[in-house]
């Protein structure tokens, strides 16, 4: 055992060394691609998946128990079930409220669709709410105007890490007695009076693909503080099944043969009881040791997310008369996930024009993802409804785009960007 742990020890410090020993990659100005996002790490992530793999559990262990306590307690909630992609963990938010067909869920058409799919997935009906122009979240005022008898439950993200108004959003829910569930996927570290989003719903999601605040490469996580909710995720996430046994731990319960469940047996195996048409969405050992490491790194991440952010906000300030500048919700700290930039119709120049130039000379640029999800080819026949009209969904489709502030974007390469967008905007005065 010594030899073993001894080993390990010298395994991890060559690791350490390879790491060092690694030259950083030059910027060279308008050669170098300013990616939008994408992974920060140091030797402790490489060093943790490592660590992992000589473990060779594979499945779930040790790392990921250990995030999954750690990311509850950053969040002030009592559960976290980690899951192998945001995606899979709205699935899971969804599906486990265990709601019935046809029943109607609040969202917005702008977005991510991974934020509606599962509302088809469990055959609910999707009802969209137009969005605010400047914080491109849901309009508050818009949804008691949409709630039916058939309406149990909103579900919206914090778009690119700007918090919704909670406030109102929780008044409603409490009022016509409705779940609630933060798509937090874009906004890990945002606050809302003090408070951090992901912690106002009855369920949260969290992705950590390589563009998010952290990153696992692929991961997810589903947070609450009801025991029942994380009953049914965890169920949902382990194939159905109603046996909450941790992976290679038997009988917990102390009744596996011991009980009539359905139409089964007495005695029927409780590990081959299965309580929900589920699935397999869990998470490797190694995955979760590499969140960890990346978890130490949040403050900072968000830190610097929030400096991008600004210089970004203060170039472009006195050029309000071309865009609409991103605006944070009243009592929010945003830890942005980008920068939105709404070119306003009278302006000399389109979103083309811009984002081509950008591109071109090696700037990354996105769109508010989906833009209108309803005139995406997936979506054109989908049973919905949409209260009100779509105007200001319209409007971010076609006249907004969004660049990074992640915290791999340095000095050299926030100057970059700026002097190009400087000498864009000078060539169209």
């Amino acid at each position: 055992m010594e030899n073993e742990k001894q080993l390990r020890k010298e395994i991890l410090n060559k690791v350490k060394k390879f790491y060092k020993a690694q030259k950083e990659e030059k910027f060279i100005p308008g050669e170098s691609r300013v990616n939008y996002a994408g992974r920060v790490y140091d030797e402790k992530e490489i060093m943790n998946l490592v660590d992992s793999s000589l473990d060779f559990w594979l499945t779930a262990s040790r790392y990921a128990k250990q995030f999954e306590n750690d990311f509850a307690k950053f969040l002030g909630l009592k559960h976290c079930l980690l899951t192998n992609s945001g995606s899979s963990a709205n699935l899971l938010a969804v599906s486990a409220l265990r709601l019935k067909p046809g029943d109607e869920v609040i969202t917005t058409a702008s977005g991510f669709p991974t934020t509606l799919n599962p509302i088809i997935q469990n055959n609910l009906m999707p009802v969209f709410i137009d969005i605010d122009l400047g914080t491109y979240n849901i309009k508050t005022e818009e949804i008691e105007k949409a709630i039916s008898p058939k309406t149990k439950a909103i579900f919206i993200a914090h778009t690119l890490g700007n918090p919704a108004k909670l406030d109102k959003i929780l008044a409603i829910v409490k009022k016509y007695n409705l779940y609630f569930i933060e798509d937090n996927c874009d906004s890990l570290g945002s606050k809302y009076k003090g408070r951090y989003t992901g912690s106002f719903g009855h369920i949260s999601t969290c992705s950590f693909y390589p563009a998010h605040h952290i990153t696992m490469g692929e991961g997810g996580a589903v947070c609450t503080n009801n025991p029942l909710l994380k009953k049914n995720i965890a169920s949902f996430r382990d194939w159905g099944r109603d046996c909450l046994c941790e992976p290679g731990c038997d009988n917990t319960c102390g009744k596996r043969f011991s009980q009539k469940l359905g139409k089964l047996p007495f005695g029927y195996d409780h590990k081959y009881t299965y309580s929900h048409i589920g699935y397999n969405l869990k998470i490797t050992d190694m995955q979760a040791a590499i969140g960890l490491a990346q978890l130490e790194k949040l403050p900072l991440f968000i830190k610097k997310r929030k400096e991008n952010f600004k210089e970004i906000y203060k170039f472009l300030k006195p050029y309000e008369n071309y865009f609409v500048l991103p605006k944070p919700e009243k009592d929010s700290e945003p830890s942005w996930f980008g920068f939105p930039i709404l070119i306003k119709p009278a302006a000399s120049f389109k979103r083309k024009e811009i984002v081509d130039y950008l591109e071109n000379n090696n700037i990354a640029t996105r769109m508010l993802f989906g833009g209108n999800l309803l005139k995406q080819p997936a979506y054109e026949n989908i049973k919905h409804r949409v209260c009100g009209t779509l105007k200001n969904t319209d409007l971010a489709m076609n006249n907004l785009f969004w660049l990074g502030v992640y915290p791999g974007i340095t000095k050299e390469k926030l100057n970059y960007m700026i002097n190009t967008i400087n000498r864009f905007l000078k060539n169209h005065e």
